[in-house]
């Protein structure tokens, strides 16, 4: 079975936990914010990781990596709120507080973020030991004092420095996807965490570059929101060249970052395909 089947099932099963009694706007609303989903990147990302490490557990790895996408989502589903972006659309349709008003919206992205939490704790059984370290790590990288939230509150300061920036808003998550992936098989998740720390700088520059200069019909949101909102973009800082070749140059460090292992070169192909996905050939002849 493929990544993308064994996450889309993992995600499934993980709202199937709403049942009857649950509200059906927040049900719809939750299925809205989660599927059809992007390129769910991350939840790969741990699932390759686990695997690389052994994936004895194949039922704990797939709860982490639907963990680590349901918060993902959930801090989608926040970010276009009114109060942040205020944006009208997401993934090529309607945000979930454009489609369900505000509320639910804020209901939502707090449910999903409690789901992640009882969806992994529920496939602990096997090896409970696991849980803690697992817990710990993917919590971290939604709250305090690196994560998510952290990364978000910046905007709200007078000043802030870019990096830090990236590293909490977005790089967070990817930490987190490669450290659970071995941490759900057991293995020592130190020799990963490089890999995850390139790749979540890297997604946030990918997001700055196509903030500036992506068609918003193909990328599925509003454009030039950094500027708008007076956020931090890494194209203002650095200037559009240079922040399409630092993009580069991480990648190419998360490629030498991946730790010789089963599959490292399918592994290598990924990040590569990922690398030529998030800014294509037409962005990148722009730099030049």
């Amino acid at each position: 079975m493929d990544f993308r089947t064994r996450i889309e099932r993992a995600l499934e099963r993980a709202l199937a936990l709403a049942d009857d009694h649950t509200p059906p706007k927040l049900v719809a609303a939750l299925r809205h914010a989660v599927f059809p989903g992007g390129a769910r990147i991350r939840p790969q990302l741990c699932l390759a990781v686990a695997g690389a490490c052994g994936d004895d557990d194949p039922a704990l790895a797939e709860a982490a990596a639907a963990a680590i996408e349901l918060l993902h989502c959930a801090s989608l589903v926040h970010d276009d709120l009114p109060c942040f972006d205020d944006a009208a659309t997401r993934r090529g349709r309607p945000s979930v507080h454009k489609a369900y008003g505000e509320r639910l919206a804020v209901l939502g992205g707090d449910a999903l973020i409690v789901l992640s939490f009882q969806v992994l704790a529920l496939a602990a059984a096997g090896h409970p030991r696991r849980l803690s370290p697992l817990v710990c790590s993917i919590g971290a990288s939604a709250g305090l004092p690196v994560g998510i939230v952290a990364g978000q509150a910046w905007e709200c300061e007078p000043r802030v420095a870019l990096l830090e920036y990236q590293r909490q808003k977005t790089g967070s998550l990817f930490v987190a996807a490669t450290v659970a992936g071995a941490q759900a098989a057991g293995a020592d998740p130190t020799p990963w965490r490089r890999l995850g720390e390139a790749l979540g700088e890297a997604y946030q520059i990918a997001d700055d570059i196509r903030d500036v200069a992506a068609d918003p019909a193909q990328l599925g949101k509003p454009v030039g929101q950094d500027k708008a909102l007076g956020r931090p973009n890494a194209c203002a800082e650095l200037g559009f060249g240079p922040a399409v070749r630092y993009f580069d140059r991480l990648m190419d460090e998360a490629v030498a970052a991946i730790p010789e292992c089963p599959g490292a070169e399918q592994f290598r192909a990924l990040v590569q395909a990922e690398s030529a996905r998030l800014v294509p050939a037409e962005l990148a002849r722009l730099a030049a």
